[in-house]
């Protein structure tokens, strides 16, 4: 099970993540493409969804994982924006009551869709739920990130709270990386253990440009994530943007 009670703990292990940061530059590409309407896909707690409402965009957010919805809902109770529908849903198959300017998914959504029929499907999916000119905004970890800082490295983390263990395990040849998480949570004077395994594909910008051209999409740009550059061999995260005709 993938984000099931470790989306408890999601927010807390993303600390050292500029998440303020990562909404002005998503921010900017829904001014240039003068985005009002915001589909936020693969949304987990919710944090980018309530950063652009914050910054006045009418957001929906949905996810495949119940567990990370009740706490995107709960994050969005305490900062005050109520409004926000987050709906249980499959990125591969999406379903909205009307289309929406742009269409986003940060932070590895899209890695999560192991195979190449599945990112067609949200691609085909998030077209769909396009307006005319509108946007797909989307990142990913991409294969530098994989091959040479993920691939059979392990990553720990200790706090008053809780400590995990992250270890990656790579194979070049299928391109996916299983990740096995063991967290330990402080419970009194003892500690509670709970594992979950998490599988990502890595994409290359070839193989993601031509599915984005196969569904129907234009004007697609790939550039090294918080900038305006091309993206290089040694970016380790890609961001997307590509507009619906």
């Amino acid at each position: 099970m993938q984000y099931g009670r470790f989306a408890e703990f999601y927010d807390a292990m993303m600390h050292d993540v500029d998440r303020e940061a990562w909404a002005d530059y998503v921010d900017s590409f829904l001014k240039e493409y003068e985005a009002h309407n915001i589909l936020d896909c693969a949304c987990g707690t919710g944090s980018m969804s309530i950063a652009l409402y914050r910054r006045g965009y009418h957001v929906i957010g949905n996810d495949v994982s119940p567990e990370m919805l009740i706490e995107a809902r709960n994050n969005a109770f305490k900062a005050g924006a109520k409004t926000i529908i987050f709906i249980c849903e499959d990125m591969r198959r999406l379903r909205i009551h009307k289309p929406v300017d742009a269409l986003l998914s940060v932070c590895d959504g899209v890695n999560y869709l192991t195979s190449t029929n599945d990112v067609f499907s949200f691609f085909q999916s998030a077209y769909d739920c396009l307006k005319p000119n509108g946007v797909l905004l989307f990142d990913v970890s991409a294969p530098y990130k994989f091959e040479s800082i993920l691939n059979q490295n392990t990553f720990t983390e200790e706090t008053d709270a809780y400590a995990y263990i992250w270890k990656n395990m790579y194979d070049p040849k299928t391109r996916l990386c299983q990740m096995d998480l063991t967290c330990f949570v402080k419970n009194g004077a003892t500690y509670d253990r709970f594992s979950e395994t998490h599988l990502q594909r890595s994409h290359t910008v070839e193989e993601l440009t031509g599915l984005l051209e196969r569904a129907g999409f234009t004007d697609i740009r790939a550039l090294e994530a918080f900038t305006q550059k091309p993206a290089r061999a040694d970016s380790e995260r890609i961001q997307f943007a590509a507009r619906k005709e």
